[in-house]
């Protein structure tokens, strides 16, 4: 781009001629001035020209070379993980970083942090593998512990937030949302001995309505706080016996009915899980508390289902963990090549 202004040739050409013609008449006129007006003149001369080089010299260069950056291919098809100096330079968006403390990373730096793909080891714990923005995990991502514990899915700030499913060592797994690091929302829990979870979950913990069917058989369905059963809800046995009513911290308290498979019922008052007070089914007190427990079953069963979420997220961290390892090969051809990196 042409950004200076440069003055037509004909100018100088002219004002020198025009200035001569000037210089010559008045030689004729005056003639006794001959002596000082020919110097004059080429004094003239000389410090047009001069200003016209000047001109010149301070004209800028017309082709400015940009700095360009991209991920992936650009339209042509050739690689664009690298980046255009104004001198011409290549420069590598991807290398190899050493901490102090052991850990190494791989992948894609932006003013000395860790932006775009790129894998993380963590030395002698873990490795991530995924997106990052600004020095911290950010999008999707898989990260797998030298334990074998495993979470793929979303990440914001540096935690896991989104969706996302977490395989622990032990062989539990949880699948679902994730808020601040921690399970928070709708999910699944199920367990290496079987047993599962289905249900809301809150810093971590069973918290709201959920189903859980244990190994032997056994569900219960109702409300949990604090990862306990406890509020209302129905607990139904393997051998056909149900419980219906309220619980705290596990145990039957409050009001309720216990059903025996062959029909008989025991209703009444109970505390720590023992019928202390007997009273008729149709008693208020315990049609209420029923009620509440049936209600509370039919709202753990109409939760939202996640699994369809949690398997695109999964998809998604996949993909974008193949990318981190893309660009960790990268990052270790231009440290062994010695290449300069925009870090």
């Amino acid at each position: 781009m042409d950004c200076g202004f440069s003055p037509p040739l004909y100018l100088p050409i002219s004002s020198f001629l025009l200035l001569s013609f000037l210089l010559f008449y008045l030689n004729q006129v005056f003639s006794t001035l001959n002596t000082f007006l020919i110097p004059a003149a080429g004094l003239a001369a000389v410090s047009s020209l001069f200003a016209f080089f000047r001109l010149l010299k301070l004209r800028p260069s017309r082709r400015v070379l940009p700095v360009v950056w991209s991920i992936g291919n650009d339209a042509s098809g050739s690689d664009s993980n690298r980046g255009v100096s104004g001198s011409g330079t290549r420069i590598a968006r991807e290398d190899v970083v050493f901490y102090g403390n052991g850990d190494v990373y791989e992948g894609e730096l932006r003013k000395g942090r860790c932006s775009g793909s790129g894998v993380y080891k963590f030395y002698g714990k873990g490795i991530y593998e995924g997106d990052w923005v600004d020095g911290r995990y950010e999008g999707y991502g898989i990260e797998s512990w030298a334990r074998g514990s495993r979470y793929r899915g979303q990440y914001r700030l540096g935690l896991r937030h989104g969706f996302g499913a977490y395989r622990f060592y032990s062989g539990d797994c949880y699948a679902g949302e994730w808020v601040g690091g921690q399970s928070h929302g709708n999910g699944v829990q199920s367990c290496s001995d079987g047993s599962y979870y289905a249900g809301e979950f809150k810093c971590g913990v069973k918290h709201g309505f959920g189903r859980y069917c244990f190994r032997n058989g056994d569900t219960y369905s109702g409300e949990y706080f604090g990862d306990k059963i406890n509020g209302f809800g129905v607990y139904k046995f393997a051998n056909g016996h149900c419980y219906e009513g309220s619980w705290h911290e596990g145990r039957r308290q409050g009001f309720g009915t216990y059903t025996f498979r062959h029909g008989e019922k025991r209703s009444g008052e109970w505390d720590n899980g023992i019928l202390k007070c007997s009273l008729v089914p149709s008693d208020p007190a315990i049609e209420r508390s029923v009620e509440a427990a049936r209600k509370a079953a039919e709202n753990a069963t109409l939760l939202p289902q996640v699994e369809d979420q949690v398997r695109k997220t999964v998809s998604a961290a996949n993909k974008a963990a193949t990318a981190a390892r893309v660009a960790a090969i990268r990052a270790i051809q231009n440290h062994k090549k010695g290449k300069f990196c925009d870090i």
